[in-house]
């Protein structure tokens, strides 16, 4: 398999020279009726003409002779070429491509939508111009065969798999290191050098949207509570000593359950609390 050859060309201001003489010469013929010396000049003119290309920065030109491969040319400048070439144009500048959101199944079956941005650039130019029928194109379908791949590697989040190491939603540079390599190795036969590759858009699919939210929020509350629990017995703990401590009052096993389960209630509670006054005693 052929790769990519670098040539470096003729220097097009030399060749300039060269054909602003042509061009004197073809005009002294002209004006003193030597028609043999202009009609001469005539082929190496146009010659010289068709031959003179100019490459903008971060260009390049790839060379046929007869559809032979006869190199590349990528520095920027003016230069001179056989002018029997074709010559094909490709940019050597980084671009993005964001594809669109796709419907993929995570690795426990979720339906998730997702979307990734790539930042690229042409390598090799024999192979993308000839390894493949048309560069762009390829790029395009080989990402979004990546993204799939990708999302049917991990869950979603810990919620589905919480012996998982990797989620999509959360780890989100080993995905992208993952997303990235699957990319490279699979544009690599296009000459293609992946730059950047990320997740810029991940979200569950509408049908099932609802419900993961409700869920989260139910995990949430959860966490929550048990938080709050958590902290409502220390505080419990720490009056009932206190109370020891400095011999208020004494309590016995049914005055220290009441007194318990009445501080839970109000530190635990949602609704703001409403004392009620006992005018009588404690035993009442």
């Amino acid at each position: 398999m052929k790769t990519e050859k670098i040539i470096t060309p003729f220097n097009g201001y030399v060749a300039i020279v060269i054909l602003l003489i042509t061009g004197i010469l073809m005009v002294f013929g002209l004006t003193s009726s030597h028609d043999l010396l202009w009609l001469a000049l005539l082929p190496i003119f146009i010659l010289l003409m068709k031959g003179m290309i100019v490459i903008s920065p971060n260009s390049s030109k790839v060379l046929l002779l007869f559809g032979d491969y006869k190199g590349s040319v990528k520095q920027n400048g003016l230069f001179w070429i056989n002018p029997f070439y074709n010559r094909t144009t490709l940019s050597l500048r980084a671009r993005n491509f964001e594809s669109e959101k796709i419907k993929v199944n995570d690795k426990m079956g979720n339906p998730i939508l997702i979307s990734v941005i790539l930042v690229w650039r042409v390598r090799d130019t024999f192979k993308s111009t000839f390894e493949v029928d048309n560069y762009e194109n390829f790029i395009r379908i080989q990402t979004d065969s990546a993204v799939r791949k990708l999302a049917g590697s991990f869950p979603y989040d810990h919620f589905e798999d919480e012996r998982a190491t990797i989620t999509l939603s959360t780890n989100f540079d080993d995905v992208n290191k993952a997303l990235e390599k699957e990319v490279t190795e699979r544009l690599d036969i296009a000459g293609i050098e992946v730059i950047e590759s990320r997740i810029g858009y991940l979200a569950y699919a509408p049908e099932i949207a609802h419900s993961m939210l409700r869920r989260q929020q139910a995990s949430a509350v959860v966490a929550a509570r048990h938080k709050i629990v958590e902290g409502a017995v220390g505080m419990v703990e720490s009056a009932l000593k206190l109370l020891a401590d400095k011999e208020i009052i004494e309590f016995d096993q049914d005055r220290k359950a009441a007194m318990i389960s009445n501080l839970m209630v109000v530190l635990c509670g949602d609704s703001e609390t409403k004392p009620v006054i006992n005018t009588g005693t404690l035993n009442q």
